[in-house]
């Protein structure tokens, strides 16, 4: 007999993850978060289940790859510019619809909300919109809105100058990233954008 026994091991015990869209939520918002600060490629499931507190096995009962957790993040994007697309094709006078369409499209890009995390996760990995089933479909929403916005009877030049004012939003993520500057950034990028649309 030993007559100094080992401690038995304690297991690691995960925190209940739930079912449920609470459960796809939080595994979302998680994996967001990771997809922004380290990027898609060099998140993988473990670690995404290691800052829940969780096994991978419990993640697998909601998502059983991590192209799928992406892929539903999509189409929350997908899902948001739908309804800004119909909301502008009701509109009566496209001149005012492109300016509003300018305001609510920025306000998706730099709000508090998820929808500008998950911009921020397409920005720092453009590669995902190859890779992943709903990125093909992200690009065709995207084309809608630019021949929306564009007009197909307008001179080349006007056109350029609309789908450059909705660029010009997201440009405004490459200027320094100061925390204290974010309100000034994103005033700037409405600013350029709504000039640029009007043609002032």
């Amino acid at each position: 007999m030993d007559p100094h026994p080992r401690p038995a091991r304690t297991r690691t015990r995960s925190r209940p993850l739930g079912t449920g869209a609470d459960a796809r939520a939080r595994i979302q918002r998680v994996a967001l978060r990771l997809f922004v600060e380290e990027g898609y490629d060099r998140t993988s499931l473990r670690e995404i289940a290691e800052r829940l507190g969780v096994t991978k096995a419990a993640l697998y009962y909601h998502f059983p790859a991590k192209e799928d957790i992406a892929n539903s993040l999509l189409e929350e994007r997908i899902a948001a510019l739908d309804a800004l697309i119909d909301w502008a094709e009701r509109q009566p006078d496209p001149a005012k619809m492109r300016l509003e369409f300018v305001r609510r499209y920025e306000a998706g890009l730099y709000g508090t909300d998820r929808h500008a995390e998950i911009v921020r996760f397409l920005a720092r990995n453009p590669l995902v919109l190859d890779l992943l089933p709903a990125g093909q479909r992200l690009r065709d929403r995207m084309r809608r809105v630019l021949v929306l916005l564009a007009g197909a009877d307008d001179p080349p030049a006007i056109r350029l100058r609309r789908i450059t004012a909705l660029l010009s939003l997201h440009l405004g993520d490459l200027l320094p990233d100061r925390p204290e500057d974010e309100q000034a950034r994103r005033a700037a990028a409405l600013t350029v954008a709504l000039h640029t649309m009007a043609g002032v």
